[in-house]
């Protein structure tokens, strides 16, 4: 059986194998190995979460081991102290073959679990003592009855009590605790960490979803990322009415072609129809209600409370990640701006989502790396990270941060990030499709286009039935000559040039609608065949690329319409990288505003998209600027040799 929590990973990041891939000998070795205990842990509140735990059988006075666990919406089983996993116990064989007692545990309100789910549970705004009490309710009629006190729950204190538990009620283990998971797990393992149990030692949120309305799964700088939840939320946001041990979707999507899938579907709102969410997806609807970065949003962002951080923090993420790069890199960057104390150490790596947890990870579409990325990574970081802290066995002498240069397949190591030895460098967008180190000369430069949201520009080329996980390296030739794509291409570099960190776009734009997304598309583009796909070479290999919905570009709390005709500035920072542009290879830039359908449709009209109709949509004809006055530029950090 595929724990639960990889299945979604292979779902939406499209990888087919995996360490946790059904065998016969994995189960048995678990079975000999380990004692399956299933257990209903009581909260402060008294709602009772349920855990499954294995402990080593050679766990004794002689032998204690720490506690690693992992907390996860996507469930603990296989539920029943006979039934045992095909894989594991712990995240990986390695972990595994080197034995804890491995705990998993569904969270409140999912699977097996009791409570109410609530998405990415708001973080605990008081002092952030333990068992804190919320406002009592007053009694009825004046008279004094005692009423127990209404306890305050986060993860944070579901957490604690769970590890309060478990060192009291397993025996022979040694006083350690770790905390560990990929994705919305990686949130869990992230929202341990304030006011964290003094035995949690040691935490690794992996690909963790961080902030959902600026980078992660649900928007990124407000646009909605829609081919996504729509699929994920069918299962995830499937109503319950108690413990279960596996949820239906709500209805059959199997489509043959997403991109006119979507397209046919219409505005958003459709996807209420009796055929899809029907009104009945809770985390779905309030996606789509909250259009602006308000309480909802806020108060799901855990980075604020990353504060005086006590547990030692690895950090992990992959440059290929769909979902939740800005995770990884943000979560570090918060740890490390708020708690000054703590060994914190950040690992990207060249890996879509979660693909550090595969038994192989050599290669990601025509990318070849020339060695083991996922192994490498378990063996000299993970199980060294784990077994430092929580076993005293050997030692973690990892650099503050693990990075791999996605352009010389290279690990490089640095005691920042992003490192302190780079320095600015500003490519202009330039008439003629130019991109220059030059600021231009001339006045009234610009480029003038229509964007239609009739026919958006797709995010992937070809028939896709779900989201190909290739796309955030695509060759981007197959939207090049489209007319509401404008393309930048440099001149060959007469040296490598290395970027290492945040890339920034600075727009001056005009549109005569009164909203619009802006994409933006930094591209490698290689003069041969020797690493490209194409036989004729001149890949368009696409390095890093996001989107900005226009009505946030000065706030993503208070929209903003564009004034037709008006020039306006719009800045994007997109996700940090660390790629070598080698010498002769040509910096690209492309410009678009639709993203299909990864990025739902914009009508580009001011408005609560999620409400619109067929005829809010319109075509606008936008101007990029490019002269004197206006300077639209790419802004890079280059690392200085």
């Amino acid at each position: 059986m595929i724990r639960i929590q990889l299945l979604i990973i292979i779902l939406l990041g499209g990888f087919s194998l995996s360490y946790a891939q059904s065998t016969t000998s994995d189960s048995l070795f678990v079975r000999q190995n380990y004692t399956k205990l299933d257990r209903k842990i009581s909260m402060r509140d008294g709602t009772r979460l349920y855990t499954v735990i294995y402990v080593p059988n050679d766990a004794s006075l002689a032998n204690r081991y720490p506690i690693l666990m992992e907390r996860t919406p996507y469930s603990a089983g296989p539920y029943g102290e006979s039934k045992y996993p095909s894989a594991g116990p712990g995240p990986n064989k390695d972990l595994s073959q080197e034995k804890y007692i491995f705990v998993n545990q569904d969270v409140r309100g999912r699977y097996m679990s009791e409570g109410n789910f609530e998405e990415m549970t708001p973080a605990i705004t008081t002092s952030g003592q333990k068992g804190v009490n919320a406002k009592q309710p007053s009694s009825a009629g004046g008279a004094k009855k005692s009423s127990p006190p209404v306890l305050a729950t986060d993860e944070s204190t579901d957490t604690y009590d769970t590890i309060e538990w478990l060192l009291k009620n397993i025996p022979n283990n040694n006083g350690r605790v770790g905390l560990t998971g990929i994705s919305y797990p990686g949130f869990y393992a992230s929202a341990a960490l304030p006011n964290a149990h003094p035995a949690l030692k040691a935490v690794s949120p992996q690909a963790p979803v961080t902030d959902e309305f600026i980078g992660d799964d649900a928007r990124h700088n407000g646009a909605f990322f829609l081919l996504d939840n729509f699929s994920f939320m069918n299962y995830f946001d499937a109503p319950r009415k108690g413990p279960v041990e596996d949820y239906e979707s709500l209805f059959t999507w199997k489509p043959t072609d997403a991109y006119q899938f979507f397209l046919d579907l219409g505005p958003i709102r459709n996807a209420n129809g009796p055929n899809y969410f029907n009104n009945r997806a809770k985390i779905w609807n309030e996606y789509l209600e909250h259009d602006t970065y308000d309480d909802y949003w806020q108060t799901r962002n855990i980075r604020p409370h990353l504060k005086n951080v006590k547990p030692a923090t690895l950090v992990v993420g992959g440059w290929f990640d769909a979902e939740d790069l800005f995770g990884a890199l943000r979560t570090y960057e918060a740890i490390e701006k708020q708690s000054s104390g703590n060994r914190n150490t950040l690992v990207m790596g060249p890996w879509t989502h979660g693909a550090w947890a595969r038994d192989d990870w050599s290669q990601f579409g025509p990318l070849s790396f020339g060695q083991n990325t996922a192994k490498y990574y378990r063996d000299n970081l993970e199980s060294k990270f784990f077994a430092f802290h929580l076993k005293n066995k050997g030692d973690f002498n990892a650099a503050e941060a693990m990075v791999f240069d996605t352009g010389t397949n290279e690990w490089k190591s640095f005691d920042t990030w992003p490192p302190k030895t780079v320095q600015s460098r500003h490519f202009y967008l330039a008439p003629n499709r130019k991109l220059t180190t030059d600021k231009s000369t001339g006045n009234d430069l610009f480029k003038e286009y229509i964007s239609d949201p009739a026919i958006p520009v797709p995010y992937t080329s070809g028939v896709q039935t779900r989201r190909n996980n290739q796309y955030v390296i695509e060759d981007q030739r197959f939207v090049a000559d489209r007319p509401d794509v404008v393309v930048f291409e440099g001149e060959p570099l007469t040296e490598d040039l290395t970027v290492a960190g945040p890339i920034n776009a600075k727009l001056f734009v005009s549109t005569t609608g009164t909203d619009a997304d802006f994409i933006v598309k930094v591209i490698d583009v290689l003069p041969d065949s020797s690493a490209s796909p194409d036989p004729k070479g001149n890949y368009q290999r696409l390095v890093r690329a996001d989107v900005l919905r226009g009505k946030f570009r000065n706030s993503f709390t208070t929209p903003e319409p564009f004034k037709p005709g008006e020039i306006a500035t719009v800045t994007i920072q997109l996700p940090d990288v660390m790629h070598t542009f080698k010498k002769g290879h040509r910096l690209m830039v492309q410009v678009q505003h639709s993203w299909f359908p990864i990025v739902d449709r914009n009508p580009q009209k001011f408005m609560n998209i999620a409400k619109a109709d067929t005829a809010d949509f319109q075509k606008a004809t936008m101007r990029l600027y490019y002269d004197r006055n206006h300077p639209s530029e790419i802004e890079l950090n280059s690392l200085v040799k």
